[in-house]
């Protein structure tokens, strides 16, 4: 643990945030996910901001977290994954992009047919997660 880059971890969790801003701006898909969520104006206003906003952050560093250890095991060929050639955002965002899509994925989807949510609300959330564990990814593994 005394060779993680603690720093890396904090920005990868804040960057959650900045895309999840940019992601759910009602210039892109934060119109369409209301919709789609049932949430309204009212509802978001009831938000309790801190505990929210706190809580969003600690789960995106456990995530990091996460994410860190996905970037840096593995290979090919008997390749390690933490040495060059592989510390670069690019690597870093594909692996993140693969969890998102192989864990992410089923798993929200699985949630929303039984909550009976539409496609829409499924491809803006997964969405959403395959770009920032894309981020997240690059960050902690072109940061270490």
């Amino acid at each position: 643990m005394e060779n993680m880059n603690w720093l890396a971890l904090v920005a990868a969790a804040f960057s959650a945030l900045v895309t999840g801003f940019l992601w759910y701006n009602p210039k892109t898909f934060g119109t369409v996910w209301m919709k789609e969520s049932g949430m309204t104006e009212e509802k978001a206003k009831n938000m309790n901001p801190a505990k929210t906003y706190g809580l969003a952050v600690i789960f995106a560093f456990m995530a990091a977290v996460f994410l860190l250890g996905e970037v840096m095991i593995g290979g090919a060929n008997g390749e390690i994954h933490g040495a060059e050639p592989f510390l670069t955002f690019k690597h870093g965002a594909l692996h993140g992009a693969m969890v998102a899509l192989f864990i992410v994925l089923p798993v929200f989807a699985t949630n929303a047919l039984f909550e009976q949510k539409s496609f829409k609300y499924v491809a803006i959330n997964v969405g959403y997660w395959v770009v920032t564990f894309a981020v997240m990814g690059g960050i902690v593994n072109a940061w270490v």
